[in-house]
């Protein structure tokens, strides 16, 4: 909502839903053709403007074999008045009966929860069942718990009782919360619900999701641990390693500083894009595993300066120093200006680490992004926790540093071949720029990059600490005008006004761009399609379509099953994608999805793909589809 000043809503008043029964024996619960849904809006005591304008942002999912997103922002101008006229009050009193209702406190209505094996039992007791034929139970989602499909064990004249099967990581989960659905007639129609509660147990109400979190919690430290040997951050992780050999024989507390600055740099990227996610999605917005930032051209191309400036300060072109004064005030020593270069390394290594996904790491954001602010600020520190490990353990065991090589002339020439690595990240951060902005854009972000380089150039060669302050003045203004009027120039007139790269220019072979009508189309015509969710900027997804989607194995399965096969790009956040993803439960990329029919349950794939996998997934679909 967006309201003036002053102004509050209450929460969503939910009428009751719809329940049907898909293909699979799921349950979905949802509305047919119109649906109210109320929300209670207080104005402030005084209003002193004649009329007021109330404005919001609704966001849904049609379904039928797929979801379709839509959204649409209804704005509503109302006269301030001390009296007025209820308009459509038939309707409002309409839905205000498909409202659930508190349950009957009286000694003539009880409801008692009961534990068979895996399932519970629910047994309505009422004088006034009788008067309803029609009777049913909807669970409420509940964290940690996966409820099945209610049955009725029994219904006599005063008495129903249900049998509900659950999954649960907490044996003695003994009840659920859910609205007991009844009506008077046989069809459903003039339905009402009771409200029931879960009983309030330790076990109940806390047992059951904490032990799941635990379990999503060691996937992000062990997602955080892969993580270190993903290409993202190979560059980085070289750079740690040298600094490693660089303090081959330096005494323990040193080696330990370096270490836990490294560390510190990790946890602080993580904890502030924690932090960030919260509140994005506190206002409503979407959020995902590096969809946010690497969705964002002006992002890769901000990354993309950093990256080339660390290149040519391992090539020797210039020196990075801080001014003077905080120098002076903050890193009087040269071991805290080592600790501060360790602390940027582990932010560094986490903002290139964000394009890659590691196994276990997607399922556990993938539950994280659907808890409370508190588990995704848990999540995101047990992923630091895991990709620190590795070095803060070394650090505090510098025995093993002589097991590294020892230092010598030979470290400028690694330290060299380290720059052409960030290059190599360059290339590729400019080839998602290119997928983004076209060539076009691509061309602009590197006449920027090639002044910075300039600018740079500039500084190594005559910001010496020999030069005079007049001297140095001149040199790092003239540097400022050219960073800065590039900038305005290349990126905020060129780069700003190029076109989206399309989709489909990026199609090869036989892939298809997906769109959910496309997808819904091929499926009505009998054909099992393939969904490959992905992105320029997704490593992951390049090594799966490199290695796997385009051998010629898997290749030849596709042709030999008579597979459509459809490309879902992301690299600039399509909202449609992003709907999709979140449907699936991934915070991001990679996501591969296989229709077999259009009867048939979508088979998902892990994030990273093996040759066996796929050929034995889509042997399976075609014997479901054959078996039909």
């Amino acid at each position: 909502w967006k309201l003036p000043s002053g102004w509050k809503v209450g929460e969503i008043q939910w009428p009751i839903p719809l329940k049907t029964i898909d293909p699979g024996d799921i349950e979905t619960y949802g509305y047919e053709n119109e649906v109210l849904l109320m929300q209670e809006i207080t104005p402030p005591q005084k209003l002193d403007d004649p009329t007021v304008k109330l404005s919001a942002e609704a966001n849904w999912l049609v379904c039928e074999k797929i979801c379709i997103p839509g959204s649409a922002t209804p704005q509503l101008e109302l006269p301030v008045s001390t009296t007025s006229q209820p308009a459509n009050s038939e309707v409002f009193a309409r839905y205000r009966r498909l409202l659930p209702q508190n349950w009957p406190e009286s000694n003539a209505a009880t409801a008692n929860w009961s534990r068979i094996g895996r399932d519970l039992r629910l047994k309505v007791t009422s004088e006034t069942l009788a008067n309803y034929p029609a009777l049913d139970f909807f669970p409420l989602p509940e964290q940690g718990v996966v409820v099945g499909h209610p049955t009725i064990e029994s219904h006599n004249r005063n008495e129903i009782v249900f049998r509900i099967p659950i999954e649960s990581s907490e044996k003695s989960l003994s009840s659920i919360a859910g609205l007991v659905v009844y009506s008077q007639h046989p069809n459903g129609e003039d339905r009402a619900s009771w409200r029931i509660s879960a009983a309030p147990t330790v076990a109940a109400t806390s047992g059951a999701p904490t032990r799941g979190i635990f379990t999503f919690l060691l996937f992000g430290f062990l997602g955080g641990i892969i993580l270190n040997l993903m290409p993202c951050v190979l560059p980085v992780i070289s750079l740690k390693i040298f600094g490693f050999i660089q303090q081959a024989g330096q005494s323990r507390r040193k080696i330990l500083r370096s270490g836990i600055a490294f560390t510190v740099g990790i946890f602080a990227w993580f904890i502030g894009l924690a932090l960030l996610l919260v509140v994005l999605k506190g206002a409503g917005r979407d959020v995902t595993w590096g969809g946010f930032q690497f969705t964002n051209a002006y992002f890769v191309l901000g990354l993309s300066a950093i990256v080339l400036v660390f290149a040519l300060n391992l090539f020797g072109v210039f020196e990075i120093s801080l001014p003077q004064g905080m120098t002076r005030g903050l890193l009087s020593t040269t071991e805290r200006k080592d600790d501060l270069g360790s602390f940027f390394q582990g932010i560094f290594a986490t903002v290139l680490a964000t394009p890659c996904t590691a196994p276990f790491l997607g399922t556990a954001l993938g539950f994280a992004f659907s808890q409370s602010p508190a588990v995704i600020l848990a999540m995101f520190v047990a992923i630091a926790a895991g990709m620190s490990a590795p070095y803060l353990l070394l650090s505090a065991q510098p025995a093993w540093l002589r097991f590294l090589p020892k230092p010598g002339p030979w470290m400028l020439h690694v330290k060299q071949f380290m720059g052409f690595l960030l290059l190599a990240t360059l290339l590729f951060l400019l080839y998602v720029l290119g997928a983004q902005r076209g060539l076009e854009g691509a061309i602009w972000a590197s006449c920027f990059l090639l002044v910075i380089s300039v600018a740079c150039w500039m500084k190594g060669a005559f910001v010496l600490p020999t030069a005079s302050a007049l001297k140095r003045a001149v040199v790092l203004g003239l540097m400022l005008v050219l960073v800065v009027g590039s900038g305005i120039y290349f990126i905020g007139g060129k780069f700003r006004s190029t076109t989206v790269g399309l989709a489909d220019s990026r199609l090869r072979g036989d892939w298809q761009a997906f769109t959910p009508e496309r997808l819904q189309t091929e499926l009505d015509q009998g054909h099992s399609v393939f969904v490959d969710f992905t992105a320029a900027w997704c490593i992951t997804c390049k090594f799966n379509e490199a290695n796997v989607l385009e051998s010629a194995e898997v290749r030849d399965a596709f042709q030999r099953h008579a597979i459509v096969k459809l490309k879902a790009d992301w690299t600039n956040g399509d909202p449609t994608i992003t709907k999709l993803l979140q449907r699936f439960g991934r915070p991001g990329v990679p996501l591969y999805v296989l229709y077999p029919g259009k009867n048939e349950e979508p088979i998902v794939f892990p994030e990273v793909l093996t040759k066996g996998m796929v050929l034995e997934k889509l042997q399976t679909a075609a014997r479901r589809v054959a078996a039909e």
